[in-house]
């Protein structure tokens, strides 16, 4: 198999992450419009994301908020976004790096991203990288029914929905 010197994964997963910013920022600019809203899950241990230490430490690992009635002063900027929220009535302010983002999804008509975190390979003449060191899937895919339910701030607990490979739907 051949290596790929591009890292087209790494290009692609970029290109959808930016998607997810450009409909943010849309968002912050307008409002939501119509009946579109976001669920969006993260990983509260990356660099970069800001939250209140008992955020921190009811989820330390990964959180799902939804942006859709209540919700403020949302903040786009290249790298991540700021929004308000209330969490148990108490208003938080969070800053969310795009590299963080796990799932974007937006119920109001079904679309949804899901991304992966994908390593670097490492550099030339490193003997504990394999040479197989890519993901066997897509960085991102489609998901064609609700995420997964997480606690949120809004505790929806919603059932699970299936994530589908782009690709399945590709003529042969």
């Amino acid at each position: 198999m051949a290596t790929d010197h591009i890292r087209y994964d790494l290009l692609a997963q970029d290109a959808l992450r930016g998607l997810v910013q450009k409909v943010l920022a849309d968002a912050a600019k307008s409002g939501l419009p119509g009946e579109h809203h976001f669920s969006i899950s993260f990983r509260t241990d990356a660099d970069g994301v800001k939250m209140s230490p008992r955020l921190r430490e009811q989820f330390p690992q990964e959180m799902t908020i939804i942006l859709q009635y209540q919700f403020w002063d949302l903040k786009v900027t290249d790298t991540a976004f700021e929004v308000g929220l209330s969490f148990s009535g108490i208003p938080e302010k969070l800053t969310i790096p795009f590299a963080a983002i796990k799932s974007f999804f937006d119920p109001s008509v079904q679309f949804g991203l899901q991304f992966e975190t994908i390593e670097e390979p490492a550099a030339a003449g490193d003997a504990k990288a394999p040479a197989e060191a890519k993901p066997a899937i897509p960085a991102s895919t489609a998901v064609a029914a609700e995420p997964a339910a997480d606690k949120s701030a809004e505790g929806s607990g919603k059932p699970s929905g299936e994530v589908v490979r782009l690709d399945r739907f590709r003529k042969k």
